[in-house]
């Protein structure tokens, strides 16, 4: 064996060896389900959190005021981001988080995530920023971090716009930017919170991690968190969380409207309907609720228990 074929062995012998070790691009099914241990519930096959359906629609009817002092009464005090360009203002949309991060290209390290994506079966046809939206599912919403990049930075246009609808029913949120911005506007269902919009299209972007933790401003996002954005902000919940949360927020909201409904009728000063209520109020309370016109999905004995805390 000739010393240059030696010399060539042993690179590809390192080469396989590193390629074998390297870091995914796509999250294991196994290290999704370390990250969200604390959820107890189904999961889907790549580890995420499957959280209801119903539960996303009843998030739809909570305030961004009501989840930020939910979470941050539970220690999680950096998941709400503002400060959006909104597709179209005046909707909410929920769904469950697939995480994508990107990063400024360097030669070196695009083509090792491109021999690693191939290694993982990812597509090889059409631009490598596709590879988190061939993964989504029905609810999913695609959470990329952009760098806040606008200019070259456009992560999709109207025609990955619809691929992502089709795919999911919902939209993106990007700490980066989107093109096509008129024709996007015009995908009905279809709705974008981003940093901007630009004509170009991405250049000079590497996306490094597919369903690992990311950053979108100040908030850190894991995979299969729940989304929650409206025109006041974003919220990524952590999907352990999620269930209490929207049913601490209707209750919330309930006695936020039965509160209003004694101011109105004068019955009692004020002190004592914005204060610890008496045994009094809590029986029109559970009244009121028994008689509510609309269903809800919190029960008589989520009433009770309610009322029955300390300092209610």
């Amino acid at each position: 064996m000739t010393k240059k074929t030696l010399v060539v062995l042993t690179l590809i012998t390192l080469s396989v060896s590193f390629f074998a070790q390297a870091q995914r691009i796509g999250s294991s099914p196994e290290y999704i389900t370390a990250l969200t241990s604390n959820w107890k519930g189904e999961r889907f096959p790549d580890g995420r959190p499957k959280i209801p359906d119903i539960v996303l629609e009843r998030l739809q009817n909570c305030t961004l005021e009501q989840i930020w002092g939910y979470l941050g009464k539970k220690g999680y005090r950096n998941q709400v981001e503002k400060d959006w360009v909104i597709l179209k203002p005046g909707e909410t949309m929920t769904g469950r988080a697939v995480t994508a991060q990107f990063m400024p290209t360097r030669p070196d390290l695009d083509s090792l995530v491109r021999a690693q994506g191939k290694a993982e079966g990812r597509s090889q046809k059409g631009g490598i920023n596709i590879w988190p939206i061939d993964i989504l599912t029905k609810g999913d919403i695609y959470v990329a971090d952009g760098y806040g990049k606008i200019k070259d930075g456009t992560l999709i246009g109207s025609s990955l716009g619809n691929a992502i609808y089709g795919k999911t029913g919902k939209g993106v949120v990007f700490y980066g930017s989107v093109r096509d911005m008129q024709e996007l506007k015009d995908t009905k269902g279809f709705n974008a919170w981003v940093k901007g919009h630009d004509p170009s299209y991405i250049k000079d972007m590497t996306p490094t991690s597919i369903n690992a933790p990311i950053r979108i401003g100040e908030v850190t996002v894991l995979p299969g968190d729940a989304v929650f954005a409206n025109e006041y902000g974003t919220v990524f919940i952590p999907a352990h969380l999620v269930e209490g949360l929207v049913s601490a927020s209707e209750m919330t909201a309930l006695r936020d409207e039965f509160e209003r409904v004694l101011l109105q009728q004068g019955k009692y000063p004020s002190g004592e309907i914005h204060g610890d209520w008496s045994d009094k109020i809590k029986g029109e309370f559970r009244t009121w609720v028994s008689k509510y016109p609309k269903k809800l999905a919190i029960t008589q004995k989520d009433v009770d228990a309610y009322l029955a805390k300390e300092g209610h």
